[in-house]
């Protein structure tokens, strides 16, 4: 499907956006991060030459925007039980168990979340991140606990997309840490990216992507300590990145904080408990929370 823009009088307030912003807003259906894949696959022209998601409109320009076909999916449904938190025609927001696959991938090809959601929702979610994974705008680990949004529609998935790229939607965890944090809050600002030496983890390195969490001791425990923490950037293993980074890693993290006492922990103690977020369809501010699951409970009762 090609879709050709024109840049004109009529656009004269977006001169000097960049291109994937101005494609996104203009095409109200697709992400930035989707139109921001097009561009780096060669899918979009200005005036017929090759483009960068970081050009600047200008007038006269003439964009093609070459969108390929939905492709059929080839995940399986399943029938998983799902502990559905909240549900309309446009989104569903899961509280997703410990231990959970959120998408197939190498070694997951079934018993997902998105496996799950497939059955429950007979099909109906958004496409715009391909057939691995439907409906999924962002993500939390396999071992971590709590709440995850799923759209259905590709205009709310558009509007979702951007309210996480722009800090909008709030998420909230809980977590458990090794040792006594000394500050009651505080805010950790480092750079996450690939650990040069230990390709499957994340490191705080100086190259890495911006990254801000923000934590508040709620109680501290016997050589343990229960935090909220925020986040004003969602990168990979974010949280378990800044906890390790400030000498408290996540109490039973298998990645980051290896060889430590992990008190019988199948994964982190870590716990996505709440979001918060404007729905795009209802035009209104929500907030949807999950309680804390039982092997949390239990640990803050062993420990305190």
């Amino acid at each position: 499907m090609l879709k050709i823009l024109t840049v004109d009088t009529a656009y004269e307030k977006d001169e000097g956006s960049r291109l994937d912003f101005f494609i996104s807003q203009q095409l109200g259906d697709f992400s930035r991060s989707y139109i921001k894949k097009l561009i780096v696959d060669g899918m979009v022209l200005i005036n017929g030459g090759p483009a960068k998601a970081s050009d600047k409109i200008r007038p006269g320009m003439r964009i093609e925007v070459d969108i390929p076909p939905a492709v059929k999916m080839n995940v399986e449904p399943e029938q998983i039980p799902l502990d559905i938190v909240y549900e309309d025609e446009w989104l569903i927001v899961i509280n997703k168990p410990q231990g959970m696959v959120v998408h197939p991938a190498a070694g997951h090809h079934r018993g997902t979340l998105v496996n799950a959601l497939l059955h429950h929702c007979e099909g109906r979610l958004s496409d715009l991140n391909g057939v691995i994974r439907p409906g999924i705008v962002h993500r939390i680990d396999k071992d971590t606990s709590g709440l995850l949004l799923v759209v259905k529609d590709n205009k709310v998935h558009a509007a979702m997309a951007e309210q996480i790229r722009s800090h909008t939607m709030a998420r909230v965890y809980q977590a458990i840490v090794y040792g006594l944090v000394e500050a009651e809050e505080g805010s950790i600002e480092a750079p996450v990216g690939r650990d040069p030496r230990h390709r499957q983890r994340m490191a705080v390195v100086a190259s890495g992507k911006p990254a801000i969490t923000n934590f508040k001791v709620l109680k501290r425990l016997h050589e343990a300590t229960h935090l909220e923490v925020g986040l004003e950037s969602g990168r990979t293993h974010q949280i378990r990145v800044h906890c390790k980074y400030i000498g408290h890693p996540v109490l039973g993290d298998p990645i980051y904080a290896p060889g430590r006492k992990s008190y019988d922990l199948k994964g982190q103690a870590l716990h996505a408990g709440k979001l918060t977020f404007k729905h795009p369809a209802k035009q209104r501010q929500m907030t949807v929370t999950a309680p804390l699951p039982s092997y949390f409970t239990d640990l803050l009762t062993q420990l305190g």
